[in-house]
């Protein structure tokens, strides 16, 4: 079924507190689009962030982020630990995410009160995880770790609503997940032999891209890459779980970095430049197998399929193609990419091969489709006026229309990219430490009610 969809993280939405969250503005938001026929919501990870802000280098994977709870909501509902209902309900739920849950709390209240440092810094007993040390921690810390639970449990009952709300609109939501997970993370901390780390905690082999076009020493991640050797001795466990869990939150879920499950890029972890890295295999193909039969054992299979999109750009090679194909997995094109001049570019909607694609104007770390605009020089220019057909006149929405008459199954547009907004909405600028991750909604969502109409029905005209 060909769709249409918006990108517009959680933290965007307008609203009264200082993050957009699972509030009012979000089914405001949903209720938009499902009356103008956008059946697709594409987010962010909804992990608490790191220091910058950045989702994608999480605390805690598996956890929501706090900054997205709706206080209104939740003072609205009258919970109350005196009600038994309540408290049982609570306590069912904490039984049944054992597998994160505990170890997320304890994370963040030893964070707490450890000034905030890096786990492998904590006194030795705590940062090696020494049974009788967390059972004395556990005892002594038990009401502050209930309180996490308990606020993970609202986020979670919150979060969950909204997706009811969602169905009800038939309005499906896309998530998000980064393949690595943070060095500094109750992750890692509390699963280190799966990781490429030293008893210490410092890396022994950390993740990152070779030197290529765009950077003559390639990119440090200084994300710990993973002892496969392990999760193949343990059936993959840690990583069904995992995506187990964000396919509890979601109807579709983009894995990012997909080419690592394939083979990964793997440097020293002393190493100042990624120079020194090589290349090794990923056992993607047991694990996938693996992930599509806990699906279909839960019903969460699409047709048959995997509910995953693969995040395959960057240079791909046959056998990242062979294992994104082989589950028959959506990849993505990104038509600011297209008009380099060589007719064979793999963006040009004309080279798209058949219709299992998902095609974006931009993603989250482009530049808007204005800010992209104002930078191509001439001859880019006149290539993207030649594959319009038109003089360009308002890039966002010319592209945007380009995606949905593409052959892609799915297109997804930035919402920036329907109001027209410059590169002072770009969210993300990869490379950069600050001033990412931060840009908001100023305006409410009924101001929206004209460009969505348009969007949905360009969307329609486009068969979607």
């Amino acid at each position: 079924m060909r769709q249409a969809g918006v990108l517009l993280h959680v933290t965007a939405l307008p609203g009264q507190q200082q993050s957009g969250c699972f509030g009012q503005e979000a089914c405001d938001w949903i209720d938009l689009l499902s009356r103008h026929g956008v059946g697709v919501w594409q987010v962010l990870p909804l992990a608490p962030p790191d220091g910058t802000g950045s989702p994608y280098s999480s605390p805690s994977g598996s956890a929501l982020n706090p900054q997205l709870l709706d206080h209104v909501r939740l003072e609205a509902e009258g919970w109350s630990e005196t009600n038994p209902d309540h408290r049982q309900a609570f306590e069912r739920w904490r039984q049944r995410q054992q597998h994160w849950l505990q170890d997320h709390c304890r994370f963040v209240v030893l964070k707490r009160l450890h000034g905030d440092q890096p786990w492998w810094q904590w006194p030795a007993d705590l940062a090696q995880r020494r049974p009788r040390a967390l059972q004395q921690f556990d005892r002594q810390k038990a009401d502050a770790l209930r309180a996490e639970a308990l606020l993970q449990w609202h986020l979670q009952r919150q979060w969950q609503a909204l997706r009811r709300h969602a169905q009800q609109a038939n309005v499906q939501i896309v998530g998000d997940l980064p393949f690595y997970v943070a060095h500094d993370s109750a992750d890692v901390w509390s699963r280190p032999g799966l990781f490429a780390i030293r008893r210490s905690g410092r890396l022994l082999q950390q993740s990152g891209v070779p030197p290529d076009y765009f950077s003559a020493t390639g990119q440090l991640w200084g994300t710990p890459v993973y002892r496969w050797s392990r999760h193949w001795l343990s059936g993959f466990g840690w990583w069904i779980r995992r995506l187990l869990r964000q396919l509890e939150l979601f109807d579709l879920l983009r894995l990012d970095h997909f080419r690592a499950l394939q083979a990964f890029w793997s440097v020293p972890g002393n190493a100042p430049t990624a120079e020194t890295g090589r290349w090794r295999l990923s056992p993607g193909w047991p694990l996938l197998g693996l992930l599509w039969l806990a699906c279909l054992r839960r019903r969460l299979l699409r047709g048959g399929r995997l509910p995953l999109i693969a995040e395959d750009l960057g240079v791909v090679t046959p056998g990242v193609e062979w294992l994104r194909d082989g589950f028959a997995l959506p990849g993505m094109k990104i038509l600011q990419f297209a008009f380099d001049g060589e007719a064979s570019n793999p963006y040009l909607p004309v080279n798209f091969k058949g219709g299992n694609w998902v095609v974006y104007t931009g993603t989250h770390d482009n530049a808007t489709t204005l800010g992209w605009w104002w930078q191509l020089d001439q001859e880019s220019r006149q290539r993207v006026e030649q594959t319009l057909g038109a003089a360009v006149e308002a890039p966002g929405w010319q592209l945007a229309e380009l995606a949905l008459n593409s052959r892609a199954d799915l297109a997804v547009v930035p919402l920036q990219d329907l109001l027209e907004l410059g590169d002072e909405a770009r969210f993300n600028t990869p490379g950069t430490a600050s001033g990412n991750w931060s840009w908001r909604l100023q305006q409410p969502i009924a101001s929206l009610e004209g460009p969505l109409k348009g969007y949905g029905e360009m969307a329609a005209r486009g068969q979607r």
